[in-house]
């Protein structure tokens, strides 16, 4: 089974090129950036790609989805350190079949890999709590633009009343960078271009009344 790997920590990606070698997986790389699995995946073709989620260049999650968008056949394994349901979910939406953290042992990470190359999906015991709990919570009330966070709807909120980035900083008692990181994620994950555009969008949801 071809395996590449995508991590930007040299003695991880050195740990598990080891273990995966010695169970005979067939290694056919190693990247250090998002961007770089996506293009490798493209060239190498393989049938497992381990993912990490915070990379330089580009992002496990939006590599995840570029990579099954390209080849649905590959799978990707994210295997990483953060388990907080804003990451699982996101890894599930972009198209992973499997997500571990970090912390797995040898044998749960070798299973975990040999499955998601068979077309399996996999989750570690800690993740897979999380997806049942998830899933049996009871229904709430629908809301707009479930990609965001909690405090990016609040952020978009503000926006669609139209408050200015001083403002809203004032208003949480945030810097002007923070806030800014905040709208910068509001456009990429509402795919609009600029501030305007957002406020139409949360306008046509309801958002901004006053």
């Amino acid at each position: 089974m071809r395996v590449l790997v995508a991590d930007d920590h040299p003695l991880f990606r050195a740990g598990l090129r080891s273990t995966l070698e010695l169970a005979g997986f067939e290694l056919v790389g190693e990247v250090e950036s998002g961007s770089a699995a996506v293009d490798e995946a493209a060239r190498l073709a393989p049938h497992v790609v381990v993912m990490d989620i915070h990379m330089p260049e580009l992002n496990g999650i939006d590599a995840t989805r570029a990579i099954v968008a390209a080849r649905p056949e590959t799978g990707v394994l994210v295997l990483t350190m953060f388990e907080d349901d804003e990451s699982v979910f996101a890894a599930m939406r972009a198209g992973a079949r499997g997500y571990l953290l970090k912390g797995a042992d040898q044998d749960e990470i070798l299973r975990a890999v040999e499955s998601v190359g068979r077309g399996e999906a996999i989750f570690g015991p800690t993740i897979a709590r999380r997806v049942i709990e998830f899933m049996s919570r009871p229904p709430a009330d629908a809301q707009p633009f479930p990609e965001l966070t909690a405090r990016e709807h609040e952020v978009l909120e503000l926006i669609a009343q139209g408050m200015s980035n001083a403002r809203i900083a004032e208003h949480f008692v945030l810097s002007q960078k923070t806030v800014r990181n905040h709208v910068s994620n509001i456009l990429t994950k509402l795919r609009v271009a600029d501030r305007s555009q957002a406020i139409v969008r949360a306008r046509e949801a309801g958002l901004g009344r006053v």
